[in-house]
């Protein structure tokens, strides 16, 4: 039951970003666009900045405990009462006492899949989504060395309804080439209980090449 939840939670991530139907379309044109892959990125596109803690997300990060996903050699600091669900080899959820997520997927995707390309359009998605009032914020941010697109959904019509801090990147693990999908979620009446929390921990990732 955890399981099929876990994948639901995944594939509504994604789908509700408009995110879906843009990877098929790059993964279809994959071929094709191997050979242009490295102009992909232009010197116009933004930025990435590097994360920035605040005095109180700072405490978190440094009262954490150190929680490690095996598989995929990534590790986060989490509150000491987050608890892990459901962990498996491509996929991972931990929750709060509240029920608030961490969602973690890896997608592997071909080798020839333009990750750069799928990256620019989904930074390109979410200033969208941004300029429609669905998202609070939408910007490059590089992880632990990883440039990726990260995003904070705005309040919910439903404040009962989910409200995720995602974050969107891809790496090359293992000799694969995998795209990495990290979400923290909650219901939106809670999520400033978690303004804090959400950044200090995905800020904390530490992530294998």
């Amino acid at each position: 039951m955890r399981s099929i939840l876990l994948v639901g939670l995944l594939f509504f991530a994604m789908t509700f970003c408009g995110l879906g139907d843009k990877l098929k379309e790059l993964q279809g044109k994959a071929g094709s666009n191997t050979a242009s892959n490295s102009s992909s990125t232009s010197s116009s596109d933004a930025k990435a900045e590097s994360p920035k803690l605040t005095p109180a997300q700072q405490a978190i990060q440094d009262n954490g405990v150190e929680m490690k996903w095996d598989d995929q050699q990534i590790t986060w600091k989490l509150p000491k009462d987050w608890k892990k669900t459901d962990v498996k080899k491509e996929q991972l959820l931990y929750n709060a006492p509240d029920n608030s997520s961490l969602i973690a997927s890896i997608s592997v995707m071909s080798d020839n899949f333009p990750s750069d390309t799928s990256l620019k359009a989904t930074y390109d998605s979410s200033l969208d989504m941004l300029k429609q009032g669905k998202y609070e914020s939408a910007k490059y941010t590089e992880i632990d060395g990883i440039k990726g697109v990260e995003f904070v959904e705005a309040m919910p019509e439903d404040k009962d309804g989910a409200r995720r801090h995602q974050w969107i990147a891809f790496r090359n693990h293992l000799g694969q080439n995998q795209q990495l999908n990290i979400m923290l979620a909650t219901k939106g009446s809670n999520f400033e209980k978690h303004r804090d929390d959400f950044p200090a921990i995905l800020y904390s990732m530490k992530i294998a090449k």
